[in-house]
């Protein structure tokens, strides 16, 4: 072993022979250098990864990104947006009708309160009452319903987000599925000939606005705007004009097929029997919140 004081070459022992050194620090130090360079030598080197995103994150925002620049042009450029609108777009064109669904029973759900005190305020508007009413029952009445709009009616009533919105949402969806079929159904008695994913998304396509319009009404219900139900009304009835444009956006493959006037008219059958359908649905969703208000003590504490 060589000394590292004076580099004399020793047989072994604990010293130096030559200078006194001792040889056993060095040993030690030696055997950690050795032990220590052949475990990095051992150990394979990993490089540094960067995190990538979430697959699932990168493929929602793909689709996030292609729906915007979808829905801005067919707000911008509707009919030619939805004649170039093929199976490539069925799924922007699902999306919109799934925002069309669910657009309404949120309205409804954010802005009830509303429809309700325009509903009582239109029936004191009503000749055969209004007749009869005292100036005092009427500032009584604003009263009444300035009240009701600073209370939070849903927490006394319980009326559950999850039960209204999404059983009213999938119900409307139904519906709008049913509607399109009939549609297709129709184009294909027309000679019109185009496969269902086409034809949904070209639907899919001039709903667009109609959709636009109930997204407009529902920001206006959480701003508690009045003027939400005018866009509400807008976009359902809007569903009228969709269906003619979708059908005379085809071009028939023969002549004998049926016309396309007629078509339209089963069509429009159609749609108000399902609008009939939705509106019962409603309808049993509003008496049973008008039950629970009746029967909802902390309510009549207010009054």
């Amino acid at each position: 072993m060589n000394c590292s004081n004076c580099g004399h070459l020793n047989d072994g022992g604990k010293f130096c022979v030559k200078c006194g050194h001792k040889l056993q620090e060095e040993a030690a130090v030696s055997q950690t250098a050795a032990a220590s360079e052949y475990q990095s030598q051992s150990q394979p080197q990993t490089a540094y990864v960067p995190q990538q995103p979430n697959r699932r994150v990168r493929q929602a925002k793909k689709v996030s990104k292609s729906f915007f620049s979808y829905f801005t042009e067919g707000i911008k450029n509707p009919t030619a947006t939805a004649h170039a609108a093929g199976e490539s777009q069925f799924v922007n064109a699902l999306i919109t009708v799934i925002l069309y669904a669910l657009s309404i029973p949120i309205m409804l759900y954010v802005g009830w309160k509303l429809l309700l005190i325009q509903f009582v305020r239109s029936m004191f508007k009503l000749p055969i009452i209004s007749e009869e009413l005292a100036p005092s029952d009427m500032e009584d009445f604003n009263t009444g319903t300035d009240l009701i709009k600073a209370t939070d009616i849903n927490s006394i009533i319980h009326f559950n987000f999850t039960d209204f919105v999404f059983k009213q949402g999938i119900f409307i969806f139904i519906g709008l599925a049913v509607i399109i079929g009939a549609t297709y159904v129709a184009a294909k008695f027309g000679k019109v000939d185009v496969s269902f994913k086409e034809f949904f998304s070209r639907f899919g396509t001039f709903l667009i606005i109609p959709t636009a319009l109930l997204l407009i009404g529902l920001v206006l219900a959480f701003l508690h705007v009045e003027y939400f139900s005018y866009f509400m009304n807008f976009g359902l009835l809007s569903i009228f004009l969709v269906v003619p444009f979708t059908i005379a956006s085809f071009k028939p493959s023969g002549t004998n097929g049926l016309d396309r006037i007629y078509s339209t008219l089963i069509v429009y059958v159609v749609i108000t029997i399902v609008l009939t359908f939705i509106a019962n649905g409603l309808g049993e969703e509003a008496k049973t919140i008008i039950t629970r208000m009746g029967n909802s003590s902390e309510l009549n504490d207010l009054f």
